[in-house]
């Protein structure tokens, strides 16, 4: 669920409310937890969330990131219709003060979670001030949901800069319609001469060209596609925030919904070819577990060391 070549895992702890994990970047060595919490619903059992919070910092006392469901406010606007201040809405601020922490402005909408009669802001990111000194441009947004209540929350803090991707064949391109009959009409209209192994190598090389021609005028990037479809039903549900929608709008988020989780599907396609994972039936969906095992793969693909003239070699 982390990239190890970014950040190794030093320790972890399981409480009631939350799981924590203790981290080292692989770069500089700077030290630093992350907590994922799940809140009670209880009043009364909010004390001990707070508790057991502190007890964690207190013990490992480190730089952090606490994120996840609450299941309280700070403020009445972060409520649809609430009204004045209670205990729980001071707890928690006094809980943000007493520890330094940070609470950036959520964007992309005003709640993250709602359902037909209510809506909330539940679900957010806080985290240590001294974070920004190592993970630059925090922001936390709302993306669009599917099926949940809840509203998913991405906490981002910049992006890593990668190579020239190589030309691969990918498998989702043969859920495309007619994409076998256009490669073989593409393959019979190859025409090279000399030996045979000459013709296969160039035919090889004329269809790699027109399937990157294809892939970008007609299939297109599953990721791109994916977050337009996120763009567009999070705007839908942003103007819900303030009003019902249409019944026609209805039937477009519908539309948005169903066309996402193919994308979603055809993404999970990609990410089980790269792993290289041919043992799992088809419908076991673990996105994050594909890509765990390419980052796996990349690093078994690295050579520590050679055997030259009977000599193991490192340099």
């Amino acid at each position: 669920m982390w990239d190890r070549r970014v950040v190794e895992k030093i320790k972890e702890v399981v409480g009631h409310f939350s799981i924590s994990c203790r981290f080292k970047n692989v770069n500089d060595h700077f030290e630093w937890a992350f907590t994922g919490i799940y809140g009670p619903n209880l009043n009364r059992k909010r004390q001990f969330m707070w508790e057991e919070l502190v007890g964690l910092n207190n013990w490992w006392n480190l730089p952090w990131c606490f994120g996840g469901d609450f299941n309280v406010i700070r403020f009445g606007s972060e409520r649809l219709g609430a009204g004045r201040f209670t205990c729980c809405m001071n707890d928690f601020s006094d809980f943000i003060s007493l520890h330094g922490l940070m609470d950036n402005p959520l964007e992309g909408g005003l709640y993250t979670w709602s359902n037909s009669n209510s809506a909330s802001r539940i679900d957010r990111f806080l985290f240590s001030p001294v974070l920004v000194e190592y993970f630059t441009h925090f922001s936390q947004k709302r993306l669009p949901r599917v099926l949940s209540d809840h509203f998913p929350i991405l906490w981002e803090s910049g992006s890593h800069r990668r190579g020239r991707i190589p030309f691969r064949f990918e498998n989702i391109w043969l859920k495309a319609k007619g994409f076998l009959d256009k490669m073989k009409s593409w393959w019979e209209n190859y025409h090279f001469q000399r030996t045979p192994s000459y013709i296969l190598a160039k035919k090889l090389i004329a269809l790699k060209t027109d399937l990157k021609k294809w892939n970008e005028t007609n299939f297109g990037n599953i990721i791109v596609k994916k977050q337009h479809l996120w763009s567009k039903l999070n705007a839908l549900d942003v103007k819900e925030d303030n009003q019902p929608l249409t019944e026609e709008e209805k039937l477009e988020k519908a539309t948005f919904r169903a066309n996402l989780e193919k994308a979603a599907l055809f993404e999970e396609i990609s990410w089980r070819q790269k792993s290289r994972v041919l043992f799992l039936k088809e419908g076991d969906s673990n996105t994050r577990f594909f890509y765990r095992m390419t980052n796996s793969n990349r690093r078994n693909n690295c050579i520590e060391n050679l055997m030259i003239d009977g000599s193991l070699s490192s340099n």
